[in-house]
């Protein structure tokens, strides 16, 4: 078993996975990487972290995937102290203009997700002497109206809530839950999504954030860290958005 605490991070491929790694190797934690991007396993190695890796893990709605990254962290670290999922699908379009099939596609990546990863690793965590601690990234899309994609802000919505609920349900186990809600960040898909790759689509983008610019993947990890460290465990289910000033 590890003396050190064990986090699994779902998705070590892109968005802020890999910034979250590195902090918490770099903190003094074991991980479960899923399906780290290239190099980033040595360099978790470099800064002291044993390293399981997990391949094709990154649709976290498709059965059986959360169930991999459990038994990784068991299998070679006999626990798990903390986990942080990335989840979500975005779908666009008016609400007018939508079908029953966008909205299968929206709660299947926004819902189902979250729900198969709370399902998973909150009986486990339950059952531990010293609980655990889980942060699952929504959006901050789901905290207000968000014209031209109500269903991924209602599902997103819906995602919040579930944490909210589960967080209450284990409140007494030791078990911390809480979400954040990320928008306007600096990041390949978000920017070619939001057609901001150009310098004139970006200061578009940019003119719709108060604070007038888009969020760093460092400053995200940085913010997250403490909802998965260990070091502080006085909160649980909450939301807090990233965006901004946005929400």
């Amino acid at each position: 078993m590890s003396a050190r605490r064990v986090v699994i991070v779902t998705d070590g491929s892109g968005y802020v996975g890999p910034d979250l790694a590195r902090l918490l190797a770099e903190h003094g934690h074991d991980l479960v990487v899923g399906d780290p991007r290239d190099g980033l396993v040595d360099e978790l190695t470099g800064r002291g972290a044993e390293v399981a890796v997990v391949e094709g893990v990154r649709d976290l709605s498709r059965e059986g995937t959360c169930e991999e990254l459990l038994r990784a962290s068991l299998d070679r670290f006999g626990r798990v102290d903390g986990a942080v999922a990335f989840t979500g699908r975005i779908v666009t379009g008016r609400f007018l203009r939508s079908e029953v099939d966008d909205l299968h596609a929206v709660v299947q990546g926004c819902m189902e997700a979250p729900y198969r990863f709370l399902r998973t690793v909150v009986p486990q965590m339950v059952d531990q002497p010293d609980g655990g601690q889980v942060l699952v990234f929504t959006s901050a899309a789901g905290a207000r109206p968000t014209p031209g994609a109500p269903l991924y802000s209602a599902a997103r919505a819906g995602a919040t809530m579930l944490v909210r609920n589960v967080a209450a349900e284990v409140v007494a186990r030791n078990v911390q839950i809480n979400a954040v809600g990320t928008n306007f960040m600096d990041f390949p898909e978000f920017l070619r999504t939001n057609r901001a790759e150009d310098p004139e689509g970006r200061a578009q983008v940019e003119a719709r954030v108060p604070m007038g610019r888009l969020g760093t993947l460092r400053e995200l990890a940085h913010f997250a860290l403490p909802f998965i460290d260990g070091n502080s465990r006085f909160t649980t289910g909450q939301f807090v958005a990233f965006a901004g000033g946005w929400v």
